[in-house]
């Protein structure tokens, strides 16, 4: 090898070395104490040669995609690497991997590299290792915890055990004759005896992080070609390619798969929830299609199927859509259809949902700004009838759930399951205000802003006074920056400036701040015109300035 190779493949070793050296500075003993189900903490590394620079990463490098340009006057050639500069690398990288403590790396470790040679970007696999006796001794300790922890547990577990024990599960390399059955059974495991702990959407979370990664990186793509992006997959089926007997069982936990994403994660997952089901289809699964047309079977017939002389009502959890058809336009049908709903979300029905309407009414609130779909003329339809205003407030408190969406709206029109039944009763009468606070608390104003249009109506309708300030001010709390809510000159009233001060006091200074805001347009402007009031008045709009400084 000419001197150039030498400096270069010197260079390199450099980088190892250095990259050995930032891991190292870890106490990776203590970190690996934290849960059994952990044996090492490092499994990856990425050597990147380009132009004369050489850099080490534990970034995964998509090998599936390589970038084929060439580069004239380049020292290396695909040669120079394959026959010299990765051997040499293997070897020294091995070396370094035998000197390292134990906790530090992981049952296996694989070493790849990114080069830019003469003839192109050149990637490849440098070294895959694997520790047998830590992989021994990782599986026993998963098939401990399993049976100490899950099957023989009734306690909750902790989300760091199900982060690494539904990637374990998954490793073909741990366990390349898993039954998927097993491992569905783990899962549920998991999520059963942590139901009603506070962490079990954490653990769902790990859940479907790790069968996402199991059906995109390793089994989709034996039968499928991915032909859109990494960020947005489009499977196409590959030709000629279909499932074996023998290969029924990973179909069922690819649909088990889809059917977390569809009832637990956000509703900005439901397509990929649903392009796993449509795979399932076109390698020929009949449950795949049933769940399509049924729902996934979590139900009774009973609670997802109301069909009399008045109403018709479906439900279908895969897709999150409740089918709705009023035969008859009264408020009975609609009590009908408000009872099957409220029922349904109480057995765990997917609160990101839809309402398909058939109807021969056509209502809205009487509010700007919101989405015109079936779920929100539903509602508008059912308060034309007050009877039913105890029905659609249960109704609401069932639904109302931070981070989840109706599935038929989205970007500025966005708004959480019950929005339409809180802002139609909010409306209607004082009784509901305590309602409206409630939604107004869970509410995530950094993803929805059709509260801003609700606000505005209920000053429009209910005016600013001493019964409407307190959940006046609840709105403006979770309403954005953006709302024109023109209240200053009733604020300014002697009455309401003491109310709203009393209100407030209890309050973080910025959240006095954000309310000044609206009313006022800043604290700089209430400043001023505290400087002009006169007597009490004067004071309270000075305190109120106060409140919303930082102190």
């Amino acid at each position: 090898m000419d001197q150039t190779l030498e400096t270069l493949l010197g260079e390199m070793k450099q980088e190892i070395d250095k990259w050995m050296a930032y891991i190292s500075d870890k106490n990776a003993e203590d970190i690996v104490k934290r849960t059994s189900l952990q044996i090492g903490i490092h499994d990856y590394a990425l050597l990147e040669y380009d132009k004369g620079r050489v850099s080490m990463t534990d970034h995964d490098l998509d090998l599936s995609m390589p970038i084929d340009r060439g580069t004239p006057g380049e020292p290396l050639t695909e040669e120079h690497v394959r026959e010299h500069i990765v051997p040499e690398l293997s070897t020294y990288m091995q070396h370094k991997l035998d000197e390292m403590p134990s906790s530090l790396i992981d049952y296996q470790f694989t070493f790849n590299g990114k080069f830019r040679v003469r003839e192109g970007d050149l990637n490849l696999c440098i070294l895959t290792y694997a520790d047998e006796t830590k992989k021994k001794q990782l599986r026993e300790r998963i098939a401990t915890y399993i049976a100490n922890k899950l099957e023989a547990g009734t306690y909750p577990t902790k989300p760091l055990e199900t982060f690494f024990l539904s990637r374990h599960i998954l490793d073909e390399e741990l366990f390349p004759d898993a039954d998927p059955a097993w491992i569905i059974a783990v899962f549920e495991r998991v999520q059963q005896l942590n139901k009603g702990n506070q962490h079990l959407a954490e653990h769902r979370a790990y859940l479907v992080k790790a069968l996402r990664n199991w059906a995109e990186q390793h089994w989709l793509p034996r039968y499928f070609d991915n032909i859109g992006t990494q960020w947005q997959p489009e499977y196409k089926k590959k030709i000629d390619i279909h499932l074996e007997n023998t290969e029924q069982g990973p179909i069922e936990l690819l649909i088990y798969a889809a059917i977390l994403i569809l009832k637990y994660e956000p509703s900005y997952s439901r397509s990929t929830g649903l392009a796993m089901l449509n795979c399932a289809k076109e390698l020929g699964s009949e449950r795949a299609r049933r769940l399509t047309k049924e729902g996934s079977g979590t139900f009774a017939k009973e609670d997802v199927c109301l069909r009399d002389e008045m109403v018709d009502c479906t439900a279908n959890d895969v897709f999150a859509e409740v089918s709705i058809a009023i035969k008859q336009e009264t408020g009975e049908s609609y009590a009908r259809a408000l009872r099957f709903l409220t029922r349904l979300f109480s057995l765990g029905f997917p609160k990101s949902y839809q309402i398909k309407l058939k109807s021969s009414v056509k209502q809205w609130l009487p509010i700007k700004g919101l989405a015109k779909s079936g779920t929100h003329r539903f509602f508008a339809n059912a308060l034309e009838y007050p009877d039913l205003y105890p029905f659609v407030e249960e109704y609401a408190k069932a639904v109302m759930e931070p981070f989840e969406w109706y599935a038929d709206t989205e970007g500025e029109k966005n708004c959480m399951p019950g929005s339409y039944a809180v802002f139609g009763l909010g409306l209607m009468d004082k009784t509901f205000f305590p309602l409206v606070e409630e939604y107004m608390g869970k509410v995530d104003d950094e993803h929805q802003s059709v509260q801003n249009h609700f606000t505005v109506a209920f000053k429009e309708r209910h005016g600013v006074r001493t019964e409407t300030i307190p959940t006046l001010i609840k709105c403006m709390l979770h309403c954005t920056d953006s709302m024109k809510l023109k209240i200053q000159s009733d604020m300014e009233h002697d009455l309401n400036v003491r109310l709203l001060l009393d209100q407030v006091r209890s309050l973080p200074y910025y959240q006095v701040e954000h309310i000044v805001y609206l009313i006022w347009g800043g604290t700089d402007k209430l400043k001023k015109i505290a400087a002009k009031a006169e007597g009490e008045r004067a004071q309270w709009l000075t305190e109120l300035a106060e409140a919303a400084c930082r102190r």
